[in-house]
C-alpha cells in the first residue's frame, strides 16, 4: 500500500509545539555527533530556537568549520559566476554563428540566382564580380588539370618506349626507326638506316665482272 505524502505545517499549539522542538532538536544533535564518529565527518550544527535562543554542535572548533564553510561558499560562487560568463559567451558564440549561416546562404541563394528582385543595381554588380572571378578559378584550376594529365601521359609513353627497346634488345631486335636515348624517343633518318644496314644498292648494267674492292 502506498501512503501518500504527510503535508507539514506549523504546530499551533505553543506547548506541543515546544515539546516537539525539544524532541526534535535532541534527535537531531545526536544524529550530528553520530554521522561525525561514525563516518569522521566534520560536522557543524546551529539551531536557534523561535524565542532566540542558540543550540550548537560541532565535531571540531566551530569557528573553523564556519570559516572553511565560507571559504567553500565563495569558491563555489566564483565558479557559478565563471559558468554563467561562460555561458553567456557559448550564447553570443552561438548567435554571430548563426547570423553569419544566414548571410552565407542568402549570399549562395543570390549568386544562385534566387532572390535577386531585392538587390541594388551595386549588389548585382559584385555579384556579377564574384561569378567571374569563380568562373576564372574554375577555367585554371581545369587547365592545371589538363596539363598535369598530359604529363602523365607523356611519363607513361615514355616508360612503355622504354619497356619496348629493353623487350626488343632481348629478343635481338630492334625497333625499326626508332630508339630511346636518356628516356627520350628519337626517330632515325632513312638515311642513316640505309647506311648502317651495309647494303649495296648501286645499280650496274653489262656481264657480271669482277670488282676491287
Amino acid at each position: 500500500m502506498v501512503r501518500g505524502k504527510i503535508q507539514m505545517k506549523r504546530i499551533e499549539n505553543a506547548t506541543s509545539r515546544q515539546v516537539t522542538f525539544s524532541k526534535r532538536r535532541n534527535g537531531l544533535l545526536k544524529k550530528a555527533y553520530e554521522l561525525s564518529v561514525l563516518c569522521d565527518a566534520q560536522v557543524a550544527l546551529i539551531i536557534f530556537s523561535q524565542k532566540g535562543r542558540l543550540y550548537e554542535f560541532s565535531s571540531s572548533d566551530m569557528q573553523k568549520t564556519i570559516e572553511r564553510y565560507r571559504k567553500c561558499a565563495k569558491e563555489v560562487q566564483t565558479m557559478s559566476g565563471e559558468m554563467e560568463q561562460y555561458m553567456q559567451h557559448l550564447k553570443s558564440e552561438t548567435a554571430n554563428m548563426a547570423m553569419k549561416i544566414e548571410l552565407i546562404e542568402a549570399s549562395q541563394r543570390k549568386l544562385l540566382g534566387q532572390g535577386l528582385g531585392s538587390c541594388s543595381t551595386d549588389e548585382l554588380q559584385e555579384i556579377d564580380s564574384q561569378l567571374e572571378r569563380s568562373l576564372r578559378n574554375i577555367r585554371a584550376r581545369k587547365a592545371q588539370l589538363f596539363r598535369e594529365q598530359i604529363e602523365e601521359l607523356k611519363a607513361k609513353e615514355r616508360l612503355l618506349w622504354e619497356e619496348n627497346a629493353r623487350l626488343s634488345e632481348k629478343c635481338g631486335m630492334r625497333p625499326s626507326g626508332q630508339r630511346v636515348e636518356h628516356g627520350e624517343i628519337v626517330t632515325c633518318s632513312h638515311s642513316q638506316s640505309t647506311q648502317s644496314s651495309g647494303v649495296e644498292t648501286e645499280l650496274f648494267i653489262g656481264l657480271p665482272e669482277r670488282r676491287c674492292s
